[in-house]
């Protein structure tokens, strides 16, 4: 499955690529703008090799080429980028939605949380979607610091929510190719309500402590099963 990660110029993406393209995993970071969605991609075969499966492209390009979409965009962008791949999306695609609606995005503090309208980013971002796209919310409770720090595994939980069972499994699976990370169903998408201001409470702690990497795991999860 070809993935393309929206977003992938930024700290949360960029992370991401380097993890999936290691795991090898064909990976194309989109932009808005071609010329950094490349430099991205060059920076993530400079840290990972020159043989890395990836590349760069506009964000229509790289979502109209991809099965699995990631979203790692800030809130303050997310109604617009949706807007404008509408056109764009192949039928059946999964998405995943990373977007906490962080009162930064209208010039609050970042361990603040907006309520959307629909009642969670990702509820937004359903609405915006085409009929067919498959959505799937989730990666809140997994900073871009522990994503980008090769030299450890990922030590977190990723917690995954939507009404498409197959999608979120879809989306775990290929979350579980990165060391160290679990993925868990946390139910349907309405949960991303709970889920989304994870981010916050996370952000929270890790000034408070003085950290970066601080995540969310699971006790006892190995011997859960399947749901």
């Amino acid at each position: 499955m070809n993935v393309a990660i929206v977003g992938g110029t930024g700290d949360e993406g960029f992370g991401l690529a380097l993890r999936l393209t290691t795991a090898g995993i064909r990976v194309t970071i989109g932009s808005r703008v071609l010329e950094r969605a490349e430099d991205a991609a060059a920076k993530v075969r400079e840290a990972v090799g020159p043989e890395a499966p990836v590349a760069g492209a506009e964000n229509p390009a790289a979502v109209a080429a991809a099965g699995l979409v990631f979203v790692t965009i800030p809130y303050g962008g997310q109604a617009a980028t949706y807007r404008s791949l509408k056109e764009h999306w192949p039928p059946g695609a999964v998405v995943c939605d990373t977007t906490t609606p962080l009162a930064s995005a209208v010039g609050g503090r970042a361990t603040q949380v907006l309520r959307p309208w629909q009642g969670s980013a990702a509820e937004q971002a359903r609405s915006l979607l085409p009929e067919g796209v498959r959505l799937v919310s989730g990666l809140h409770s997994v900073g871009a610091e522990p994503l980008a720090d090769m030299g450890h595994e990922v030590d977190a939980d990723a917690l995954l929510c939507g009404d498409d069972a197959e999608a979120k499994a879809a989306v775990g699976e290929m979350l579980e190719r990165i060391p160290g990370m679990r993925w868990v169903d946390c139910g349907p998408l309405e949960m991303a309500r709970i889920l989304e201001p994870l981010t916050a409470v996370l952000i929270r702690v890790n000034k408070g402590y003085g950290v970066t990497g601080a995540g969310i795991r699971f006790s006892g999860r190995e011997g859960w099963g399947k749901r």
